[in-house]
């Protein structure tokens, strides 16, 4: 029986470092919303193949450096 690996990038906020300026939001807006007050929302969810390059960009962005990828590795 063989186990696959499957590797997938996901985002992550530090909501203490976090200002709100919002870059993460306009770079990749199909992974983040922004609350009422500016602040990112992100749902946690695998980042597509085709949006991991605008993920990396967001992230080397953030001026807090508070816009994180993350690899999440799950057997199947």
């Amino acid at each position: 029986m063989s186990t696959a690996t499957h590797v997938a990038i996901r985002v992550r906020v530090d909501p203490v470092a976090c200002d709100a300026y919002g870059y993460c939001a306009e770079l990749l807006p199909e992974r983040v919303s922004l609350d009422e007050w500016g602040y990112p929302i992100v749902d946690g969810s695998p980042v597509p193949a085709g949006l991991v390059d605008l993920a990396t960009r967001a992230a080397a962005e953030c001026p807090r450096r508070a816009f994180h990828l993350e690899r999440v590795t799950d057997r199947r």
